[in-house]
């Protein structure tokens, strides 16, 4: 069975290296070309660095550079800071299920469907000023640039929504391996404020478990497209945007500094994470110097309890967002400064021939595709290990993340023109194979501790009982781990609904899904409409939540629990 389950392993490893990883390779090297001049398409076959030239004569290059760093760093960093103040706050009086419950609909909510009703709540005839108005004398919206301000606070408050959950649903994970309520207790009799014993004791422990998907939330930040052209600059926009203009220019010469612009991208999130790093070197030597200074005259209580007023306010405003989608899609008339419409109308839910109705059939294909193939994939890798009894290996889970941290701009030209030249572009085969690079490393990731915690003598009675591999692997360990198998589907439909870049551009734009249609609407004036987009993508992910939690109670519900038996 141990050899049968190396080749498993392998065989997966294969699937994953060819058809996940080399994609992204090939497509980095097509943009590399042509960011150094290489373009056979348009006669020039010649490297050069007149690319980078171009890119730097663009207008607004420099600021769109400025607006990157700036919102990219900027909400990573405060989404990190509330997240763990949060978390400090209410340790000990927060179960990290009843945290995962709690946060689910922020979670499932994909970006540009919060960036949509934040740009409703946010506006300066969105529900924040309509709420202002009477207090302050307003007839008319105010004439202040609440969305696409030219400093970038609306998408980095409109990343911090999206962020700051994610961060402490990851913290909360970080924090059932280790022993907190020991060392608080330890801290504290010691004379450490709470807040001190988290950053002096918990905090050290737990960064390290949490370094990974931190760098993911800043690379992501780095490189956002969707979020940025609901919430963002409009002119000059972030550099993703700006980049993905230029690929789309009919002016096929913008290719090269477009390329340029990519790879540059890349450069930064790279120089991101240096960054970060960097800044974790730095603080070994300083924090152990503080630990062995022993002082206890600094207090961090206040902080704490700012940043749970600020992440609970946050959440707030998300709410607000959410709802603001269900009430613009079935508003008619509403007026400003009234607080709820004078109105209300089903009618721009009726269009859903040739409307809605497309978007949504052809998004439920992708996801539902998408994910079935990600969690076989999933399944079979986890399965390959057991057999052939394997721990977790680093370089493995290094493979998982990369789709994650190399930005989407930076090589999905690239891979486009790769896909043109096998002639699979523009169809339901690449915009599901773009969308896999993204979708399988979740599912892999939500899937894979969830796997590793199986008790082993549930597997082992059953192999007593003269049930072979694959028996095992039916009839005990997908029954078992049914909640963590449809958590990850779950995820999987959030992460495939949310993708917009590799919809766009493996899909050459004959592809529309509510993600797509969305982004696109944000930018009319018929508010009702994007609502009807915005409410059916939030919708998707959070239906497939919600059956992750009620299908397994649903049909385990005439099980009794061992006492003692470990509950998947």
């Amino acid at each position: 069975m141990i050899r049968e389950g190396r080749l498993l392993r392998g065989g997966v490893l294969g699937v994953v290296g060819l058809g996940l990883i080399a994609p992204i390779a090939a497509g980095l090297w097509q943009t590399a070309r042509a960011g150094f001049g290489v373009l056979p398409a348009l006669g020039l076959t010649e490297w050069s660095f007149a690319p980078w030239q171009q890119l730097a004569a663009q207008p607004g290059f420099g600021s769109s550079l400025r607006l990157t760093l700036v919102t990219g760093l900027g909400a990573t960093l405060l989404s990190l800071l509330l997240a763990v103040g949060f978390c400090a706050a209410l340790q000990g009086r927060m179960r990290p299920a009843a945290g995962a419950r709690l946060l689910t609909p922020f979670l499932a909510t994909p970006h540009a469907a919060m960036a949509v009703g934040l740009a409703f709540v946010l506006a300066p005839s969105g529900w924040i000023a309509r709420a202002l108005a009477a207090p302050m004398g307003w007839q008319t919206p105010p004439d202040l640039a609440t969305v696409n301000d030219g400093w970038g606070l609306a998408l980095m408050l409109g990343l911090m929504v999206k962020e700051v959950p994610f961060l402490l649903l990851v913290i909360l994970s970080a924090l059932s391996q280790i022993p907190v309520a020991r060392h608080m207790a330890a801290g504290r009799s010691l004379g450490y404020g709470r807040g001190i014993v988290w950053i002096k004791i918990i905090m050290p422990q737990v960064w390290p478990l949490i370094r990974l998907p931190v760098w993911v939330v800043l690379a992501y930040a780095l490189s956002v497209v969707d979020m940025a052209l609901i919430l963002g600059p409009s002119n000059p926009p972030v550099l993703a945007v700006a980049v993905t203009r230029w690929f789309s220019d009919p002016d096929p010469a913008m290719i090269l500094p477009a390329s340029a612009g990519a790879m540059l991208q890349g450069g930064v999130v790279l120089t991101g994470i240096f960054l970060f790093w960097l800044a974790e070197r730095g603080a070994r030597p300083l924090g152990r110097w503080w630990l062995r200074r022993g002082g206890r005259g600094l207090r961090a209580g206040p902080g704490l309890w700012m940043a749970l007023i600020a992440g609970m306010m946050l959440m707030a405003v998300a709410a607000l967002a959410l709802l603001s989608l269900l009430v613009w899609s079935l508003a008619w008339r509403w007026s400003f400064p009234q607080l709820l419409p004078e109105s209300w109308s089903l009618r721009p839910w009726m269009t859903h021939t040739g409307g809605w109705g497309q978007a949504l059939v052809q998004t439920l294909i992708l996801a539902a595709i998408t994910v079935a193939l990600s969690l076989a994939l999933a399944i079979a890798w986890l399965e390959g290990e057991d057999r052939a009894r394997l721990p977790r290996a680093a370089w493995a889970q290094a493979l998982v993340y990369l789709p994650l941290l190399v930005p989407q701009i930076g090589f999905l030209y690239g891979l486009n023109v790769v896909f043109l030249q096998a002639g699979v572009s523009g169809g339901y085969v690449a915009v599901i194979w773009a969308q896999m690079l993204f979708v399988f490393p979740y599912v892999m990731i939500a899937l894979s501790d969830p796997w590793r915690a199986l008790d082993p003598r549930l597997v082992s009675a059953a192999a007593a009982l003269g049930a072979g591999p694959w028996r095992r692997l039916v009839a005990v360990k997908l029954p078992v781990l049914l909640r963590p198998i449809l958590t990850a589907a779950a995820i999987g439909v959030a992460v495939s609904v949310a993708q917009y870049l590799p919809t766009l551009f493996m899909g050459a734009g004959r592809i529309a899904t509510l993600t797509t249609e969305s982004v696109t609407l944000s930018s009319g004036s018929d508010r009702r409409v994007t609502g009807v987009y915005a409410s059916l993508q939030a919708a998707l992910p959070f239906a497939a939540y919600v059956a992750a939690f009620v299908l397994p109670a649903a049909l385990h519900r005439n099980r009794r629990d061992l006492k003692g038996a470990p509950q998947a």
